[in-house]
């Protein structure tokens, strides 16, 4: 029973991202998306590498368009990486994670926020204010992004750094560091914190 259950699971996720495959930019050989995700909007404008693993009830949004206003985005999903159960990933300006990029359940990567925190726009609904952008995100190779985790526009992490769980990271995590808190603050990595990854 256990094997003709995982035979019709397997079939299942494979029919449902061949249906899908053609709706992105680039979809990698050896990749996919669980079926049902929560949201899935701007395929055209995200690329997902080779062998890529992006889990269940994820949101992938690339937004061209919100309200009167025009974007450009675009979402690069390096090879190998493996995005965790409950994720949101959305863009307006660009996301990109390099190869290997490792993200626990529920993490959250924008490059965009409703508004500036400009007085004015406090007086206007939050979901009918401008969205803003930062700049883009940028993730590195190897990077290991804990479960919860918020990663804000305009940030750079650097090759095989660490974001802690329930991390908010709001500026550049350097190379080989570990950023932990709210907001998130940079921390060596000790030698034995290199085995954890």
């Amino acid at each position: 029973m256990i094997a003709i259950d995982k035979f019709f699971s397997t079939l299942r996720w494979r029919l449902y991202n061949a249906r899908i495959r053609p709706r992105f930019a680039a979809f990698g050989t050896g990749s996919r998306i669980y079926p049902r995700p929560a949201l899935l909007a701007g395929e055209r404008y995200i690329r997902i590498g080779n062998d890529v693993t992006i889990g269940q009830g994820v949101q992938l949004t690339a937004w061209d368009r919100y309200l009167d206003q025009r974007f450009q985005p675009e979402i690069v999903i390096g090879d190998g990486c493996a995005i965790g159960d409950g994720a949101h990933i959305t863009a307006i300006d660009r996301i990109e994670l390099g190869k290997h990029v490792l993200t626990g359940k529920y993490v959250l990567i924008t490059d965009n926020a409703h508004g500036e925190t400009d007085p004015a726009l406090l007086e206007i609904a939050p979901n009918q204010r401008p969205l803003a952008s930062k700049g883009p995100v940028i993730i590195e190779d190897n990077v290991w992004i804990g479960e919860k985790a918020s990663i804000l526009s305009g940030v750079r992490i650097g090759r095989g750094a660490i974001v802690g769980a329930n991390a908010v990271v709001t500026r550049d995590v350097p190379a080989g560091t570990m950023a932990l808190g709210v907001p998130a603050r940079i921390y060596p990595m000790k030698p034995q914190d290199h085995g954890k990854q």
